[in-house]
């Protein structure tokens, strides 16, 4: 692309600015050029995983998020012109931004501070020049002379930069301001690390005086464009640069805005007209405002964990995608940030509690793509819950499966039971009847398409080569192995598939019983009770003391310590004396690292602390470990994994939990070793924070009683208060105030609405 527009004429009109006449003697700046940078790839995991520059984890980041747009800069504010780094405006899974650099005088200005607003509405950077030198002078303009001040937002497909330069030298200053941009177009999967034999037909970028268009027409037919529009017009604009020369008094500053507008040219609009950026950014702050009223509020006295729950809900607001059927909550910035099957359905779990609408617009959103027929080609049967849905060029020609792709083996029962826990949470039977098509289709699939072979358990084959190997949570190529290392062949029976297939059954027969289908209820008591005690048989390594991660083709376990097994402890699938051995194991050393519990444990065959499932850590998987120990009131660790993933949060500058971080031992002299690629915000890990206070609380909604119940709760000793404020039961809320004491936190009723009863025991 770069090369491309080398060899383009420019053929867009100049002009220059009118500069105020300089009062005062003037400095006159002149540019330089910069060297590209170089680039090296590494390889991450298979075709289908990240392959990533190896700059990316020596670089900060930073990434605003609004429905299925969002854009990442390196910390300054730019976009830098790096293929395999995932930096740029991208809409509906293509990059319609790969290059925006702001240089002043020709050199890259100083970086002194950025950040994100607490709201995630706006990226504020603050920068100044460097050391620059004056034509035909010794002297120089010195460093900090100038501030640049630099925001964006994003609305819609539109993204909005304001830049504001301060002069704060005695002297007038005379300074060239060069924004270098560009559109490659690329698909996701291509930042990701898939090649392309081919690509589609760049159209000649188009200039005018205040704007550049670029348009591009895929392999898919689509015709994509890209818009970038200034104001004030610049003094020169070519089709990768616009070029200013500012004339600033001491203590004057001058603004300049640009709108980035992306989409596909039959949905855009005739023309695109610069919107200001202050109307913008209230836009996009009415917005997140008008999203809070769903949630229930949660506030602590220790700064860390406040400041964790705080910038989780900023992160999930705006991953939250609204459509025709409701709120879900896109699985990740930037690799995932799209609707996933599992992903979504365990965000809205963790949530459940303090923002049930979640789970209604996940739950039909779902159902709307629940699969209908046989296709190989996505690994889509009837009655299987979608995976994964992209929009993308590579999607569409089917260079990669994921237009619409069912390649998980999790999904289907994970949807029971979001519904059945969303049920006994609320007290809703409206939409468990409005769904009981998707109900019956997804049980229909777990007897006949689930379980392939008619032994009682759910497994996975891929059946598109193109798809994913490995179909649980843990999806890398090499996720599933035995204890000698040997990875396990499919079919492949997961055990946390059979904990999730055990819990859907009981939590869908207390639906069923409820709408009246009684025989039904009773059939699935009944099935469920049976696999709890062949998975009991098959799955319980007594010697380990642990469940097997899976069951091979051969039906042999894969006696391995990995942390599937606290799926199994949260979905109450164990004995007492299994689930007591389990949870010393979880938290013994070779798994709990002393930020969280690892992927793998350390004296394993395949453990890895910088793999991405083979010894990594996970905040969800840790929070779903939290809720398996409150099923066996193992308080001490609970307390364990909520202090180690606080103050993971505090140590690695991120505000919220990345996806996941490296599994090595907790170091006194420094923090959590963070994963270059992990996404951020990521949908699981900012939600993991509410299920481990749930868990710390032992807070149970009972929507069909009006009863909030609050079961032996236990606090740190770091923490002094915690206060819950609109916590809806049923058709009410609560509001209430807990206080450490010596013997048990004090909890304290600040308010009720509607008919609610507060259970504390």
């Amino acid at each position: 692309m770069r090369e491309r527009h080398g060899r383009q004429r420019n053929r867009g009109r100049r002009r220059r600015l009118t500069t105020l006449e300089p009062a005062v003697d003037t400095l006159t700046l002149k540019g330089r050029p910069v060297k590209p940078e170089s680039k090296t790839i590494i390889k991450v995991g298979s075709d289908l995983y990240v392959q990533a520059s190896s700059m990316i984890a020596r670089r900060t980041t930073r990434s605003l998020v609004n429905g299925d747009s969002f854009a990442v800069f390196e910390c300054g504010g730019d976009v830098l012109d790096t293929p395999h780094e995932p930096l740029g405006f991208f809409h509906r899974d293509t990059r319609h931004l790969s290059r925006f650099e702001l240089k002043v005088a020709g050199e890259t200005p100083y970086y002194l501070d950025s950040h994100i607003t607490r709201e995630n509405a706006q990226l504020h950077v603050n920068l100044s020049n460097p050391d620059l030198g004056i034509d035909g002078e010794d002297s120089s303009l010195p460093l900090n002379s100038l501030q640049i001040e630099r925001n964006w937002v994003i609305s819609g497909s539109e993204l909005c930069h304001r830049v504001v330069v301060r002069n704060f030298a005695r002297l007038a200053v005379e300074i060239p301001l060069d924004v270098l941009f560009d559109a490659d177009f690329a698909d996701l999967f291509e930042v990701r690390g898939v090649r392309r034999s081919r690509r589609g037909h760049f159209y000649q970028p188009e200039v005018a005086r205040d704007r550049v268009r670029f348009k591009y027409q895929g392999l898919d037919g689509k015709k994509r464009f890209t818009s970038v529009v200034f104001d004030p017009e610049p003094a020169e604009l070519q089709h990768g640069r616009a070029s200013f020369r500012l004339t600033l008094q001491p203590d004057e500053q001058r603004a300049m805005e640009i709108q980035v507008t992306g989409g596909c040219e039959e949905a855009a609009a005739a023309a695109e007209r610069p919107v200001k950026f202050a109307r913008t950014l209230a836009k996009r702050r009415s917005e997140i405002a008008s999203y809070h009223p769903g949630w229930s509020s949660i506030t602590a006295s220790s700064e860390p964990l406040n400041n964790l729950l705080s910038r989780s809900r900023a992160d999930l607001t705006s991953i939250m995608q609204y459509t025709a059927e409701g709120t879900f909550v896109m699985a990740g910035i930037p690799w995932f940030a799209t609707l996933f099957g599992r992903d979504s359905i365990l965000t809205a779990l963790s949530l459940l509690v303090f923002n049930p609408a979640v789970a209604v617009g996940t739950l039909k959103t779902l159902a709307r793509w629940q699969g209908s027929q046989l296709d190989h080609a996505r690994d889509e049967e009837p009655g299987k819950i979608v995976h994964e849905i992209r929009a993308g060029e590579l999607a569409a020609t089917g260079e990669v499966p994921f237009a619409r792709y069912y390649g998980s083996t999790d999904s289907t029962p994970l949807f029971l039971c979001l519904l059945g826990a969303y049920v006994d949470v609320t007290g809703d039977l409206k939409l468990p009847a409005e769904l009981w098509n998707h109900v019956e289709r997804a049980l229909a699939w777990i007897q006949r398409w689930g379980d392939r072979d008619g032994d009682g358990y759910v497994e996975y084959l891929r059946e598109t080569p193109k798809g994913l190997a490995n179909q649980g949570w843990k999806d890398s190529f090499d996720s599933i192995s035995h204890a000698d290392g040997t990875l396990a062949r499919p079919p492949i029976a997961l055990c946390e598939v059979q904990a999730y297939v055990y819990l859907a059954y009981r939590l869908t027969a207390a639906v069923a019983r409820r709408l009246g289908r009684v025989e039904l209820a009773a059939d699935l008591i009944a099935r469920a009770a049976s696999l709890k005690e062949r998975f009991a048989r098959d799955f319980w390594l007594e010697d380990e003391r642990t469940v097997a991660l899976a069951l091979d083709r051969d039906k042999q376990p894969c006696r391995v310590m990995a942390s599937n097994a606290a799926h199994c402890l949260a979905a109450g699938l164990l004995s007492h004396e299994q689930a007591d051995a389990l949870a010393s194991r979880l938290l013994g050393p070779e798994m709990f690292s002393g930020w969280g519990m690892r992927t793998l444990a350390c004296n394993e065959r395949r453990y890895n602390p910088m793999s991405y499932h083979n010894g990594s850590v996970w905040p969800h998987d840790n929070a779903i470990a939290a809720a398996g120990l409150r099923r066996i009131s193992h308080h001490r660790g609970i307390l364990r994994i909520l202090e180690g993933l606080t103050q993971a949060a505090a140590h690695l500058k991120t505000g919220s939990l990345p996806e996941l971080f490296c599994g090595f031992p907790r170091d006194q002299r420094s923090g959590p070793i963070p994963y270059p690629v992990a996404c951020h915000p990521q949908a699981w890990s900012a939600a993991s924070i509410f299920m481990t206070v749930q868990a710390m609380l032992g807070i149970s909604v009972r929507g069909f009683d009006h009863r909030l119940v609050i079961d032996s709760p236990v606090m740190p000793e770091w923490l002094d208060w915690l206060k819950i404020e609109n916590l809806r039961v049923g058709e009410g809320a609560v509001s209430l105030l807990l206080r450490r004491s010596a013997q048990a936190p004090k909890v304290e009723i600040l308010e009720t609405r509607g008919p609610v009863a507060v259970e504390i025991n």
